[in-house]
């Protein structure tokens, strides 16, 4: 805890010590609790009833709650959803019974911090209650440019649920399941989650599942030891102990392999890993959140996902919305992810005329997001103007689909063998050719009839070799 400038002009005045409230009626499980924190050099006030709990809520300010879930006069989970509604920043734990992982599931979706199980370990709950005292104050001023960078954009109705689930899910250690298309963001939730959580200050490792080939996923999570299997040739941390005490983000986890999905399981329950080649287990302190463009509800009915671990992976789902929902927020991430590209290339910041905003808030973005940023990161590439314009984006059709309107793809003949890539050239080639003949290779004219810039034609012609036949 740092002085402030009170306590230097001051030296004689007591930094207050952290103050926890313990709401439990089993005299042992309150002196347990009381001398653990009393050793840890915190301050302590005990009740035995939701209602004296409530009452000592409104009267004084605590740091931590911890209660347990069954009460003489209620729930510990009605404290839990008085809390979340009243005390928005107190952190507040459950103690469960054991073997109850329902109440303490439905204790993580009503907002608690996290839960401790009967009988009640010191360890676990002296690791609580630094977790809890370590998280980030909730921020009461603007996010700095900096942070802004790396949210969420978006003034939506969807966009804004999103952000206050995300701030909601930060003061949890429940798991998450991020679910969302392709391109939605799902990787920066999850990392909004974990910088404003508790784990902050601890890593933060993406893994995609996906891309590990299976052969050599057990190593790759849970590390080796030197000498292990040929070619070890020194010791490997895998991704759990690379990521403890922080946040392991595991997307595409519905593309692990069945064998692998039993033993990250057992990982998961146990709090333990071993790496290969070695037979002591280390314990490991790891919060996981895991994400998908499938519906991971369905993998589980066709067989290809655990059940099990399905439920242990989803205890709050977090759903990101498709930029086809908020589509009103299309001008200003866009205007953002423009101005993020100009920095990264070292280039005068540029500007989107309103044909060109009026052409992306048209176009449907089966990619979401990304799509949207491989969009503007090309038309950088090809575009040297300070303003953009709708012919610069390069977008050749409008394929936002709405209720009213719909379209179809006409079908394409590829002729025998013939790649879609070549296809696609030749008929770019035809149109450019077609064009300038009629034109009498007048590029300007061409240009207009072909919908592009003058520039744009050079380069599409130089690309397709046309240059040295017209």
């Amino acid at each position: 805890m740092s002085i402030d400038s009170e306590q230097i002009a001051n030296p004689d005045r007591k930094i207050a010590s952290p103050h926890i409230l313990i709401v439990d009626d089993e005299p042992d499980i309150i002196e347990l609790l009381e001398l653990t924190i009393a050793r840890m050099g915190m301050d302590v006030s005990s009740v035995k009833c939701v209602r004296d709990a409530k009452q000592l809520l409104q009267s004084r300010q605590f740091q931590l709650c911890l209660t347990d879930m069954r009460l003489p006069d209620g729930e510990g989970l009605d404290l839990v959803k008085y809390i979340a509604q009243h005390c928005a920043d107190l952190p507040v734990a459950v103690i469960t019974a054991h073997g109850t992982t329902e109440n303490a599931v439905a204790a993580l979706k009503a907002g608690a911090f996290d839960y401790l199980p009967k009988p009640v370990s010191l360890k676990q709950l002296r690791d609580l209650v630094k977790s809890a005292l370590s998280l980030p104050p909730i921020p009461s001023e603007p996010a700095s440019q900096v942070q802004q960078q790396r949210a969420l954009l978006g003034e939506s109705e969807p966009m804004r649920q999103l952000r206050a689930t995300i701030d909601k899910l930060s003061r949890s250690q429940a798991p998450v399941y991020i679910s969302g298309e392709s391109g939605s963001g799902k990787e920066l939730a999850a990392r909004m989650i974990h910088e404003r959580s508790a784990r902050h200050k601890q890593p933060f490792v993406a893994v995609n599942c996906g891309a590990i080939p299976e052969n050599l996923m057990e190593s790759e999570f849970f590390g080796y030891k030197k000498g292990a299997f040929t070619g070890a040739d020194k010791d490997h941390d895998g991704f759990f102990l690379t990521a403890n005490g922080g946040t392991l983000f595991l997307d595409e986890v519905a593309d692990l392999p069945l064998t692998m999905q039993v033993k990250l399981l057992r990982v998961i329950q146990e709090k333990q890993v071993r790496r290969i080649g070695e037979t002591q287990e280390k314990n490991i302190d790891v919060r996981i959140i895991s994400a998908t463009h499938k519906k991971l509800s369905q993998c589980v009915g066709a067989g290809q996902f655990r059940q099990d671990l399905y439920y242990r992976l989803n205890v709050i789902e977090l759903n990101m919305p498709s930029l086809r929902e908020m589509h009103g927020d299309i001008p200003l991430i866009a205007q953002a992810v423009l101005a993020k590209l100009c920095r990264e290339a070292g280039r005068p910041a540029c500007s989107l005329k309103n044909d060109a905003l009026a052409m992306l808030m048209d176009y449907d973005y089966p990619g979401n997001v990304r799509e949207l940023e491989n969009i503007l990161e090309r038309t950088l590439a090809l575009c040297f103007d300070s303003e953009i314009g709708k012919d610069e984006l390069q977008l050749t059709h409008k394929a936002r689909v709405t209720q009213e309107t719909s379209f179809t793809m006409p079908p394409i003949d590829l002729g025998a063998n013939m790649p879609l890539q070549d296809y696609l050239d030749q008929l770019e080639k035809d149109s450019i050719v077609k064009a300038l003949n009629e034109s009498r290779y007048n590029r300007t004219k061409a240009a207009k009839t072909l919908g592009i810039t003058v520039r744009s034609l050079r380069y599409r012609m130089e690309r397709l070799g046309l240059n040295e036949k017209v």
